[in-house]
């Protein structure tokens, strides 16, 4: 796709991430904006890029760039998306799409708006070959009537009182962090694969760490579990969820649960599933995410191994290499912008749209604000 170019703004743990991505998707990458001309600077030099912009007015406004990036804290997504919108720019932000429903609400507006811009949401687990393929098993009832789903999604970089990240803001992140930042991956995907919709849900949130430590000098993403904790630190007392638990009732009858954790000692970013039907189950997990479990009752369980000869059509789609090959968490940001840009490239906006869009991102913080509402009135919420 040599006729695109984007440019990405935020260096922390996941810009950088969008831009070697980009690159290995074909696209070309002209620059990045840290939140210092330094950081934009050491960003660029890294990954070898032309530019190291100074503002973001400098990038949008770039004649060269097609398409914004956006992987700052969750509340500068709304302003830099108008922006970027408003600059006849392709926006693909990262997730939570805003700080809450109005602001999303808002963003699908604008989206509407600018019919020949694309709007995506970075919901890159979708994009592991076997997810499309466990989709489409489902799809073509090979499991049969979808009863109930389960999983979830725990990490432990929030583990003690010295992790500091400004996700734990919620100024920064949004009223729910744990929910917000990895249950939004987890409901995208049951969404997803399922296509099942919420109707209501009954949802149980805990802050296991009360208060925590914040260093006086910041640290990336992750890095803060490679120290003994900061020298100089803040007693800062935290409002956001490491924690939270979901019950979910779907439409036409399925049933849910959802547990998420920041705390959980040992687990390093596992995301799983398990989907019971009437005929069969399937399940999955994010780090073992090159097989597929099959269940069943009347023949022996079996596992599908990532191969493009013995997937469906569209996980072959978005698998690069031969069976036997491992694909993992980098290969799903460049298989999404593959997609992405393929899209751009074809230039027929109206035609259905192969990634996840803003109205994804809304309905997610829709389904974060009914969380929220929830554990305050400790009982079940309608979903509209």
């Amino acid at each position: 796709m040599p006729s695109l170019t984007a440019a990405v703004v935020g260096t922390g743990f996941i810009g950088p991430v969008h831009a070697e991505a980009l690159k290995r998707a074909g696209v070309n990458v002209r620059g990045m904006l840290g939140s210092s001309p330094e950081k934009s600077l050491s960003a660029s030099d890294a990954l070898r890029l032309e530019i190291a912009y100074d503002s973001y007015d400098a990038l949008i406004n770039d004649s060269q760039v097609d398409a914004v990036h956006i992987t700052t804290p969750n509340k500068d997504h709304l302003e830099m998306t108008r922006l970027a919108l408003a600059a006849n720019k392709h926006v693909i932000c990262e997730k939570p799409l805003a700080m809450t429903s109005a602001e999303t609400a808002e963003l699908v507006r604008l989206a509407h708006a600018h019919p020949h811009l694309v709007t995506a949401v970075n919901y890159n687990i979708r994009f592991y070959p076997l997810i499309h393929h466990a989709r489409d098993l489902v799809a073509s009832g090979e499991i049969g009537e979808v009863y109930a789903v389960r999983g979830g999604y725990i990490q432990d970089w929030l583990l003690f009182d010295t992790d500091w990240n400004w996700r734990l803001v919620p100024s920064e992140g949004g009223a729910l962090r744990a929910i917000g930042d990895i249950g939004t991956h987890w409901m995208d995907l049951i969404g997803f694969v399922t296509g099942l919709q919420v109707e209501s849900l009954l949802a149980d949130l805990a802050t296991f760490v009360p208060q925590r430590k914040k260093p006086r000098t910041a640290l990336a993403t992750f890095k803060g579990k490679e120290s003994a904790g900061p020298v100089d630190y803040d007693l800062v007392d935290i409002h956001t969820e490491d924690w939270g638990s979901v019950l979910f009732r779907y439409e036409g009858g399925a049933r849910g649960s959802m547990n998420v954790s920041q705390v959980s000692a040992g687990r390093k970013n596992l995301l799983t599933f398990e989907i019971s039907g009437s005929k069969g189950s399937i399940g999955w997990n994010s780090e073992n995410p090159n097989e597929l479990w099959l269940g069943w009752r009347d023949r022996p369980n079996g596992i599908v191994i990532k191969d493009p000869s013995l997937m469906s059509d569209s996980a072959r789609a978005i698998t690069s290499q031969p069976g036997g090959h491992a694909e993992g968490f980098p290969d799903t940001f460049k298989q999404l912008y593959r997609v992405v840009y393929g899209y751009i490239e074809q230039g027929d906006y109206s035609a259905p749209k192969p990634f996840p869009t803003f109205e994804d991102g809304h309905h997610e913080l829709i389904l974060c604000e009914a969380i929220a509402r929830s554990d305050v009135e400790r009982g079940w919420v309608g979903v509209s």
